[in-house]
């Protein structure tokens, strides 16, 4: 009834308004009477309140769009139009995006997770990263992508829909949805701009005055969350859970409400809040008290903008109909359109209004494709104010509107188009320059000192808007493309032309600068223009006339800026009969700049004209007679020469700054657009060329004392300058050459990782470097181990490639690959001289540029400085001086060499080698022969082999001038081979000296031998009495034979227990101390040495994950001395095996408690409230040590053993435990037991005394140092502590308890990680895992001596009472409750206090113990064997008839079990089943006796045949196990129906009570995806169970149980022992006992937890095809799933190592600031 109302509501109003004369303005009073009325705004937000906007508001404006009831007229609307082809999807923040490497036009193309698993893409090359928010899919867009544009769900040929969609609309409904839309948007634009505070427009004005306000809190980034919280506290009297709400509030939505009344108390809560944030911030909090109607009108706008997404969602024609309303502009007023008004005041919205627009604007504009050109142009006309207010606001990017501009400048067409009709090059450029106009100085240059930082960097974003108008290059060009362009391109100029010059730089002399300039402004503008002018190069290139007119354009304003400074007048400079004529100038005390773009844009567009051949042309557009090349190159060489000063610690006094600068003038990030752009030769005359080198580098007198380093420099420059022609234009290469190239020198170095290779190449303007399509060609791949990363190794054939001055190497990296390539050459043998390369020929445009190493001046060059060199004078010259013009010699002779051969008949004009002969040679020199006397020098010994190559070079160039064979010219010519005789000298000298070494080895030699032939003569009696050689060989067969009966016998005495078991010899541990370096004996009189250890709680084992025991106050405390068969949380003790003195490890743990305190954030790294502490030696993370206890000998009397055990059979020793139990509880005052009459029923008639139990052996229990007692309590209480998670107690009752438990547990630790990897038992155990094995054992056998006996004999009683049900009480767990393994372990070490007597000190004899052992051994593994079968879930020999006959026995005692299942099946599962707790078993006693396992167990895997065998064996069991129920079968009749009658017993049997089955599941973490991109998708579904917003979470995966958590976010906040922890502290506390791992998937980085405040970050196992990971996707490339990486870290869990790996990342990470792992 009331759905029917309402729907006939809703047609009446609409029906009322479409009737009215004027429908907008019947429509707007409803909307003025019934908004205020709807919204209930208050602080708390009201359920109900989105109901009655629907009903009262959206419904009836529906009912007025279709005419009928909405549903109605949707049904209708859906049957004539099908779904956009577009996707469309808006980007949440740090949603996962993809983009196609392979297809995508452009960086910026993307695809959603949903779309990208469903195309075509996902098998090409890819990428992945986090979107920062704002952009949308572009599945379907076709300028998108190269090909496959839709996916499988969006490719459906719906183009045709879109086109013919709009007539589906019928007239009346088009008209309706124009009439609605006008009026809805108009009131949209207006409330959302509103401005006014306490008044409305005229017909919203409400016609009742109201005094009800409201006071709204706006967001800023100038305050913390803490700050708001703090003020809201202050402000409202809250409590600081409401101001977090509020605060989140505020910051999700822009605004929020923070009380609602009258106009006096909201301006006294404004003025509050204001005050209060004053306090703690220079700026108070934007506060503002509103009419209550203006925030509901305002919030209704709001609420439309989300409406009009839904339905322009439902139809293309209803999008059409409000893409055209929302452009359309008033004549009448000259209004701008809708979206005009709301670009405009986009920056005076509050958040939450900007991402209704924004969102409004995505959904309807961007989805058309004439919307989108018409919106373009609207943006590309409010551009320049649209940047100004984003510049001067403080919102972030993504909700701004100008950040649409990626979507609309990277379309191809759409951009073309703005580019010929809205200019938009000369727009974004004009805007760039207005909002850095106050920057402009009196030069008109830039000058950034005092720059504000934040504005500027939103001044990038501009620099981003340009890069993507320029992104796409166009293919056919028009007059009227051409004509924007190179007007867009002038004022380009003009922008480079404020920049050409800025920022001088003047050498400081005398003392240093006092204040470092800004330079960071200058060069983040240079990492800006990097690609745009590259990319205006591109442009240019792409058509003749534009790169002709272009260039003309940049000659003259480079003209214009050189002209700009005053010049002084030119002087005549003198040399080798060269006049150069030119101004002077001296870097060194004139100003200078770093910053030439206009130069180097007027290099890249020279080298255009070479590559394409347009320079022919040249002359046509550019009078050559207007070129000075002296000129043109001045700037660019002083830039050069400021660098080679810098290097020569010239400018030290110019601090760091300058410094700074040339570090990134040479940087991959901007060297290609600076450094690599000023190395270009001119087309000067090559002796001028030089002179002016010489002049500018301040080399034409020697006078400066940096004389030596500049001349380094200068050499260097001229090596680059000539050999460095891998640039496309400059010589014949490509890119891909060029690419090749740079990979080789970068290998050189060192091998490298995919990584560290892209860091080192130049990116493109779409990020790519070209390392993919040349890496394979020059490299080989080294895959990565468990750790590490993959490496390329450059190919052997590559390496005459190697330029040892390659341009681009650092001076450190020159020095590597310098010394890595001549160890290379060394361990192959090979001639180690590192000469140059064959460069590639020249272009015809620059082939002049070989000119220079033939020249006059080069050669003089060369003189001087190998002149200084022979003179000898360490002042004069240096190795790097000689080094750089031997391989300028080297590159003039390939040169010489290869213009010989390639011109046979021709005169060759180049002539170095005659030169180098001929000039100076009438005064002994010319260079060949300074080459000779510098060779011998000692300071150049390591270049031998590059002189000794240099001079074949000679000779090879004269032979092809004279055109003979070198080797005829070589042997004719006798005066060269004199430094060859030289070396040959030093060769026979060498080998002479290792003669005489080894001659004086012999001799040593001898006289030793003579020596101990003499002391053997004289102490012959003592060699008379050892056996002679001979004499044993002939006396081996009987010492055989006596050893063979020693092993028979041995083999026979490999038994832990019983009257068989082997006895413990005597072994002299003598250990050495860590600390002290002091040796000691480990005895129990002696002082105690320790052993680092961790305690830890683990649930690794568990059955039973999730499930808490201890310290939650779950467990009832009694139960403590039980495990659980599910092994809930157990303790762990691990050791890393190093040894100590107590002592020395005393004052080590004290040192390590005051140094540490004072450690910045050491609280992380270890817990020194909880005793932790980092192991001296391993830095393994430690909480306590154990005290190392020896083994007592003992020799087993075994005639006497053989005589008890005639007497004390099972039955009997039953009997003699129940009496003594009995008469200790009667001694003890304690509650009566099980009567005498129960006891007889169970054992027989006969009762034994309450003293017999001593009659069968007593013996002296052992004393201990008092060290050792401290250590154990000390070793106790931790166990206790940790295992308990309570306060340390040591005179708590479950302290010997735990100690018993930890070492129960740590052997099923240890027995299950050797199960997992099918390891020998104890063969493959560790030194210091036995070592830590078995002294965890030894403390807990010995802490019964330092506990109470009455308290460990009730633990025993208790204990025992599972088995036997005659002394059972209460609260007696049943069968199925207990983990026999922990309790045969507690067992065993409690038994002995039964031996206690009240005046005397006793514990059992050998003998005694070994029945104890065997006795309870039998019956815990025949209580176990029942447990299994009774929780199994249901080829004969007589041990499956065994089997079968306890199985029927049981099945008859019980109900439940099926009877009819055959001794085959029982027996195969029982075995299986039981071999985990004989394992940990045999491990116990090893430990505990000391008696050595067989050969069988120790050397052979769980798998192996006989090992079951040999387990029974050693633990004196019989090989049929099951026979073990019928050699005490009288007995163990009453015990198992006993056992099967229990309660437990019967509903767990009925599947009223889980139980656990045997063998128990062994453990992993969780199974994760081959492919990484699953996971993604997998965490984009993801849905925070406690938050309805649509606000991206941090999904993260924990990788022990599979359960996907929200993480590092509020809404998922519990409480935690009383403090607020995030989802996965509180995850890993119930799932790992504080211990956790888990997989951050958006970050792509495992987390490691420890506790609520210690934590590490730890590679993920997932690997790239280069074998790397990715943390936080930044390079974003595929990921799969390394299974060797994550079985590492699978023990890394397995084997408790969690806490050690993240103390020691702690440790290596030096943490400078805290990170609040509690809220992760």
């Amino acid at each position: 009834m009331a759905e029917g109302e309402k729907t006939l509501n809703g047609l009446d109003l609409s029906k009322k308004w479409l009737d009215a004369a004027d429908s907008c303005a019947e429509l707007r009073t409803y909307l003025r009477d019934q908004v205020p009325k709807t919204y209930c705004l208050d602080a708390v937000v009201d359920p109900q309140e989105e109901e009655q906007v629907q009903r009262c508001l959206l419904h009836p404006l529906e009912c007025f769009l279709f005419g009928e009831d909405p549903q109605e007229g949707l049904a209708k609307l859906k049957q004539g139009s099908e779904p956009s082809d577009l996707c469309g999807r808006v980007f949440k923040e740090g949603e996962t995006v993809y983009s196609c490497r392979d297809c995508a036009i452009d960086p910026t193309c993307v695809l959603c997770m949903d779309c990208f698993q469903e195309s075509v893409h996902k098998g090409h090359r890819y990428k992945m990263h986090a979107s920062s928010g704002g952009g949308f899919c572009d599945c379907g867009d076709l300028e998108a992508w190269k090909i496959g544009p839709c996916c499988s769900k969006h490719d459906q040929g719906t183009a045709v829909a879109m086109e013919t969609d709009a007539s589906v609309l019928e007239p009346v409904l088009r008209e309706r949805a124009e009439l609605l839309f006008r009026c809805l948007l108009r009131y949209i634009t207006e409330m959302t701009v509103w401005d006014k505070y306490y008044e409305l427009p005229d017909d919203l004005d409400p016609s009742v005055d109201e005094d009800s306000y409201l006071c709204v809190l706006y967001n800023d980034d100038h305050h913390s969350f803490d700050h708001v919280i703090y003020s809201l506290q202050r402000s409202i009297k809250c409590t600081r859970a409401v101001a977090q709400s509020h605060t989140a509030l505020i910051d999700k939505e822009g605004r929020w409400i923070v009380k609602k009344g009258t106009a006096l108390a909201c301006q006294e809560v404004n003025d509050l809040i204001e005050s209060n944030s004053k306090h703690i911030s220079q700026e108070a909090l934007r506060v503002e008290v509103l009419l209550y109607a203006v925030v509901a009108h305002q919030t209704f706008a709001l609420r439309l903008g989300t409406w009009f997404q839904k339905i322009i969602g439902y139809s293309v024609g209803f999008r059409q109909v409000f893409c055209q309303v929302f452009l359309e502009h008033k004549p009448v007023h000259q209004d701008p359109c809708f979206v005009s008004q709301l670009m405009l005041h986009d920056f005076v919205m509050h958040k939450g209004a900007r991402k209704i627009v924004y969102e409004l604007i995505f959904c309807s504009l961007l989805m058309d494709t004439e919307s989108k050109r018409l919106f373009a142009i609207e943006f590309t006309k409010n551009y320049d104010m649209l940047q100004q207010c984003f510049i001067f606001d403080y919102h972030d990017r993504s909700i701004y509107i100008s950040s649409l501009s990626v979507q609309i400048f990277t379309v191809p067409t759409l951009a073309r188009h703005l580019i010929e009709e809205a200019k938009v090059i000369k727009v974004i450029v004009g805007t760039i320059m207005e909002v850095l106009r106050g920057h402009l100085g009196d030069s008109n240059r830039f000058h950034f000192q005092g720059y504000n930082s934040d504005k500027f960097f939103r001044i990038h974003v501009i620099f981003h808007d340009l890069r993507y108008i320029l992104i796409s290059k166009p293919t056919e060009w028009t007059d009227e493309l051409r004509t924007a362009f190179l007007e867009g391109f002038k004022a380009f100029l003009d922008l480079l032309g404020c920049m050409q010059g800025m920022e001088e730089v003047k050498r400081q002399f005398g003392q240093h600068i006092e204040v470092e300039p800004e330079w960071e402004a200058g060069f983040s503008l240079q990492i800006q223009l990097r690609h745009i002018l590259s990319m205006f190069q591109d442009w240019c290139a792409s058509d003749e006339k534009v790169l002709l007119q272009a260039f003309r354009e940049c000659h003259e304003a480079l003209i214009l800026c050189n002209n700009r400074a005053t010049q002084s007048e030119p002087s005549d400079f003198y040399m080798c009969k060269q006049i150069l004529h030119i101004r002077p100038y001296k870097v060194s005390q004139e100003p200078v700049s770093i910053h030439l773009p206009i130069s180097r844009l007027f290099a890249g567009l020279y080298l255009h004209l070479c590559r394409t051949g347009a320079i022919e042309r040249l002359h046509q557009h550019v009078d050559p007679a207007s070129y000075d090349y002296t000129h043109l190159a001045e700037h660019s060489l002083r830039c050069l020469v400021l660098v080679a000063q810098v290097s020569a610690e010239m400018w030290r006094r110019n601090g760091l700054s300058l410094i700074s600068q040339v570090y990134y003038y040479q940087d991959v990030k901007c060297r290609d657009e600076m450094y690599d752009k000023d190395i270009a030769a001119s087309k000067m005359d090559p002796n001028h060329f030089l002179m002016l080198l010489l002049l500018r580098f301040e080399l034409f007198d020697e006078l400066l004392k940096q004389w030596n380093r500049l001349t380094e420099e200068m050499l260097f420059l001229l090596i680059v300058v000539i050999g460095e022609r891998y640039v496309p234009g400059v010589s014949h290469v490509t890119k891909e050459d060029v690419t090749m190239r740079e990979v080789i020198h970068l290998l050189c170095i060192e091998p490298m990782a995919h990584s560290s290779l892209v860091k080192g190449l130049p990116e493109n303007e779409s990020h790519e470097t070209g390392l993919e399509s040349v890496i394979s060609k020059v490299s080989n791949f080294k895959k990565p181990g468990v750790s590490g990363h993959g490496l390329y190794e450059v190919k052997k054939e590559c390496l005459p490639e190697f330029n040892p001055f390659f341009y681009h190497y650092s001076k450190s990296q020159h020095s590597k690959a310098e010394d890595s390539q001549k160890k290379r050459r060394a361990q192959e043998g090979t001639d180690q001289a590192l000469q140059p390369p064959v460069p590639p020929t020249f272009c015809p445009a620059f082939s002049s540029v070989v000119r220079v190493l033939s020249c006059d001046v080069f050669v003089h060059i060369l003189r001087r400085v190998l002149q200084r060199a022979a003179k000898d004078r360490s002042s004069q010259w240096t190795e790097a001086m000689v080094q750089r013009a031997l391989h300028l010699i080297g590159q003039a002779l390939l040169e010489e060499k290869s213009q010989l051969e390639a011109t046979a008949d021709e005169e060759v004009a180049f002539d170095f080698s005659l030169k180098a002969r001929g000039i100076g040679s009438e005064h002994g020199k010319s260079v060949f022969q300074l080459l000779a006397k510098v060779k011998s020098l000692p300071a150049l010994e390591g270049h031998t082999d590059m002189f000794k190559w240099i001079l074949q070079m000679f000779e090879t160039v004269k032979c092809h001038r004279e055109k003979s064979s070198p080797t005829a010219s070589v042997s004719m010519d006798t005066s060269k081979p004199e430094p060859e005789v030289g070396q040959d000298k030093d060769k026979a000298e060498r080998k002479r000296k290792a003669d005489a070494a080894k001659l004086h080895r012999q001799k040593i030699m001898a006289q030793m031998s003579a020596m101990q032939r003499n002391f053997i003569e004289s102490n012959k009696m003592l060699y008379d009495n050892m056996p002679d050689s001979s004499s044993s060989n002939h006396e081996r067969p009987p010492v055989a034979a006596s050893t063979e009966s020693c092993v028979s016998e041995q083999r026979e005495r490999n038994v832990a227990l019983g009257p068989q078991r082997g006895s413990t010899p005597a072994h002299r541990d003598v250990l050495t101390c860590i600390l002290c370096q002091e040796e000691q004996e480990v005895a129990a009189h002696s002082q105690s040495m320790v052993l680092t250890a961790c305690v830890q709680r683990s649930t690794v084992l568990t059955q039973h994950r999730g499930k808490m025991l201890g310290g939650d106050g779950n467990a009832v405390p009694s139960n403590w001395l039980f495990m659980s068969p599910d092994l809930v949380v157990g303790t762990h003790t691990g050791s890393c095996g190093h040894i100590m003195h107590a002592t020395c490890w005393q004052k080590y743990f004290e040192a390590i408690q005051n140094t540490t305190r004072n450690r910045l954030h050491a609280e992380l790294i270890i817990d020194l409230e909880n005793g932790q502490y980092l192991c001296p030696l391993c830095k393994s993370l430690c909480n306590t040590v154990v005290p190392l206890i020896p083994l007592e000998p003992l020799t087993l009397d075994y005639e006497n053993a053989e005589i008890v055990g005639q007497h004390l059979t099972l039955p009997r020793w039953i009997q003699i435990l129940s009496a003594r139990i009995n008469g200790l509880k009667s001694i003890n005052h304690s509650h009566e037991g099980a009567s005498q009459e129960e006891d007889v029923g169970l054992c027989g008639e006969g009762q034994p005394d309450f003293r017999s139990i001593l009659s069968f052996g007593v013996q002296e229990p052992r004393k201990f140092s008092d060290s050792i007692a401290e250590m154990l309590v000390v070793c106790a209480t931790t166990v206790h502590r940790v295992g308990l998670d309570t306060a340390p107690n040591e005179l708590c009752p479950h302290v010997p308890t735990m100690a018993w438990n930890t070492c129960a547990f740590t052997i099923q630790a240890i027995e299950n990680v050797l199960l997992e990897d099918d390891k020998p038992l104890f063969g493959s155990l560790q030194n210091r895992q036995l070592l830590g094995l078995n002294a965890v054992i030894q403390f807990s056998a010995a802490q019964r001596l330092k506990s109470s006996q009455a308290v460990i004999q009730q633990h025993f009683t208790d204990m025992l009472a599972v088995l036997l049900p005659t002394i059972s009480r209460e609260n007696t767990p049943s069968l199925l409750e207990v983990d026999f393994f922990h309790l045969l372990v507690g067992l065993v070490l409690s038994v002995p206090a039964l031996y206690q007597e009240e005046a005397v000190e006793l514990q059992p004899s050998a003998v005694s113990s070994a029945y104890n052992h065997l006795y309870l051994l039998h019956l815990v593994t025949m209580a176990h064997l029942v447990q299994i079968l009774l929780t199994s879930a249901v080829e004969e020999g007589e041990e499956a008839r065994a089997a079968a006959e306890l199985y029927l026995t049981v099945s008859q005692l019980t109900t439940g079990l099926t009877s009819d299942v055959s001794g085959s099946a029982v027996t195969d599962r029982v075995r299986r089943a039981i071999v985990p707790f004989l394992r940990c078993t045999a491990l116990f006693f090893s430990g505990l006796t000391g008696v050595p396992p067989p050969l069988e167990i120790s050397s052979t895997a769980v798998t192996s045949p006989g090992h079951m065998e040999a387990l029974c064996s050693y633990l004196a069991l019989p090989l049929n196990i099951f026979q073990l129920f019928w050699e005490h079968k009288e007995s163990v009749t009453p015990l198992l129906q006993r056992w099967c009658e229990d309660l437990t017993v019967t509903k767990a049997l009925k599947g009223e009570i889980q139980t656990t089955r045997y063998p128990r599941r062994r453990n992993h973490l969780i199974e994760l995806p081959e492919d990484y991109s699953l996971l993604l998708n997998q965490a984009s579904h993801f849905k925070c169970p406690k938050s309805n917003d649509g606000e991206r979470k941090h999904p993260t995966l924990c990788l022990v149980c599979g359960v996907m958590l929200c993480s590092q976010s509020t809404c998922c906040q519990t409480q935690l022992e009383g403090e607020d922890v995030g989802a996965c502290t509180s995850h890993a506390a119930s799932c790992g006992a504080g211990v956790g791992i888990f997989l951050s998937i958006r970050e792509c980085e495992i987390v490691l937890k420890a506790s609520k405040t210690r934590g590490s970050t730890y590679p993920a196992p997932y690997l790239d095809d280069y074998g790397e990971t990715d943390p936080q996707l930044g390079r974003g490339n595929p990921l799969h799933l390394c299974p060797e990486r994550y079985n590492k870290l699978h023990q890394l869990w397995q084997q408790h190592c969690v806490l050690e790996e993240i103390a020691r990342s702690l440790e290596v990470d030096n943490v400078m600031f805290a990170l609040e792992w509690q809220m992760l």
